[in-house]
């Protein structure tokens, strides 16, 4: 086995793991748990934070 051999082995593996990466990021089965995340920033903090606890003046 030649060493061109092994770089055409590691780029066609590293091809391969990105399609397959690519794959499953734009799969439709995760559609869900991007939405959920996108709501992220808008989702109102009432879980025990309040102003005194950051230290913010009302």
């Amino acid at each position: 086995m030649d060493i061109n051999d092994m770089r055409i082995a590691v780029t066609v593996i590293s091809l391969l793991l990105f399609i397959a990466l690519v794959a499953h990021t734009w799969s439709r089965r995760r559609n869900a748990e991007y939405e959920s995340a996108a709501q992220l920033p808008f989702v109102d903090d009432d879980q025990g934070t309040t102003n005194e606890n950051r230290g913010e003046k009302p």
